[in-house]
């Protein structure tokens, strides 16, 4: 496995390991979130989109979404704070590894590019994402949790970086 930046051949690919990776958590309040979740092609364009893929370069295994400011995908992200999105694995590798070398390349990159810190949003059901962020060394941000709908819980999690 290796990690590059998404390619235009990749973004039907990136989405759909994407939404197979969200679907277990969409509720009928989020069914139209799988459209944001499958749009991988906007990701790249507005943010920076990247994908950990099999030593073969073509099977993407999973994706995250760097979101630098001024990104339209920034949710929590304060100045001088780096933030992703939408880390995902395919179900077929989950707990390989491979959530675990995304968000490390997302530490890296903020750490070489002088950022603070880097924040992310995670539903409450994301046990495993919970505990890999832990891990990292992410804790707990509750003052910046939030609801992008109502009754749709995001959890802010925060890794100082300096």
């Amino acid at each position: 496995m290796h990690i590059r930046r998404a390619r235009p051949e990749d973004y039907a690919a990136v989405g759909a390991v994407t939404l197979a990776a969200y679907e277990p958590l969409l509720g009928s309040a989020e069914a139209s979130y799988s459209e944001r979740l499958r749009n991988a092609e906007a990701r790249d364009h507005e943010a920076e989109l990247w994908v950990a893929v099999a030593p073969d370069d073509r099977e993407v295994l999973g994706t995250v979404t760097l979101c630098r400011e001024g990104s339209p995908w920034r949710e929590i992200g304060f100045a001088g704070e780096g933030e992703f999105r939408m880390l995902a694995v395919a179900p077929q590798v989950q707990g390989q590894g491979v959530g675990e070398a995304l968000a490390r390349h997302v530490i890296d990159r903020f750490r070489e590019e002088g950022a603070v810190a880097v924040v992310l949003s995670s539903t409450p059901l994301m046990d495993a994402a919970h505990r890999l962020y832990e891990r990292l060394g992410f804790g707990r941000c509750p003052e910046r949790d939030w609801e992008p709908l109502p009754g749709v819980e995001l959890l802010a999690f925060r890794l100082e970086l300096a």
